[in-house]
């Protein structure tokens, strides 16, 4: 496994002196600085001139400064971690009952079974609403997460919540970044019949990766999303919090 360290790259300015330092990815397309970190002087001036077009997730400082000379923030987010060794999970999570009339089903389903219910768990007003239309969300966002070319292969722990009619209507989708385990989603569809289904699919969840030998398992949650109170109350503890813009 390579270390995020590892993986990191050095952006410099005009003048040679190193600006940033950043892991590289890809996000909706663009060249993407992961985790920049400042490592020079001010790197606004030189990210401008330089990376245009790129995403860049790092501080809120540095994510605002860009702003202010025309960015457009996409994300502003936490990132939140679990330790599954040190604080395991209690063996009672792995038998949680589902309420009546629905089941447990892998995530091995195609993105459009899952689609209904994870587009309606974001829709207009929710921190992650995407306003794309449905086919294009569909391709771009759900179906390459579940294919593993967004972030990594879906992981077994992975669960989905299906009805009597064998519907999706709940899920929890857990990704291998890098070699880490990351929960990439959790969504149910709204409504009192949902209530509930994304504590019990992530204590499950956790209680799973655990009995698999995973040791942690981390997951990013956007400023003003209700889901952060969960993840705290199930022993996620805030690791980082991170500013992701688009350079004009």
């Amino acid at each position: 496994m390579t270390s995020y360290d590892e993986q990191r790259r050095t952006f410099s300015g005009p003048d040679g002196r190193p600006v940033l330092t950043y892991v590289p990815g890809t996000r909706d397309g663009h060249p993407w600085a992961d985790l920049a970190e400042v490592v020079g002087p001010d790197p606004v001036p030189a990210v401008l001139g330089g990376m245009s077009g790129w995403a860049v997730s790092g501080s809120v400082e540095l994510g605002e400064a860009l702003v202010r000379h025309g960015a457009r923030t996409l994300r502003h987010a936490h990132g939140m971690r679990r330790d599954l060794v040190a604080d395991p999970p209690p063996a009672e999570w792995a038998s949680l009952a589902l309420p009546d009339g629905l089941r447990l089903a892998p995530c091995d389903r195609p993105a459009a079974d899952l689609f209904p219910a994870w587009r309606a768990a974001f829709a207009p007003g929710h921190p992650d609403h995407d306003e794309g239309g449905d086919a294009d969300v569909l391709g771009t966002l759900l179906a390459p997460l579940l294919a593993g070319d967004r972030i990594g292969p879906v992981l077994p722990c992975s669960t989905l919540a299906v009805d009597a009619a064998d519907r999706v209507v709940a899920g929890a989708v857990v990704t291998d970044r890098d070699g880490l385990p990351w929960i990439a989603t959790v969504f149910r569809v709204p409504g009192p019949e949902g209530a509930g289904l994304g504590s019990v699919l992530l204590r499950r969840v956790l209680a799973d990766a655990a009995a698999r030998g995973l040791r942690e398992i981390e997951l990013v949650v956007s400023e003003g999303n209700p889901a952060r109170s969960l993840y705290e109350r199930l022993g996620f503890t805030l690791t980082r919090t991170s500013l992701t813009v688009l350079v004009p």
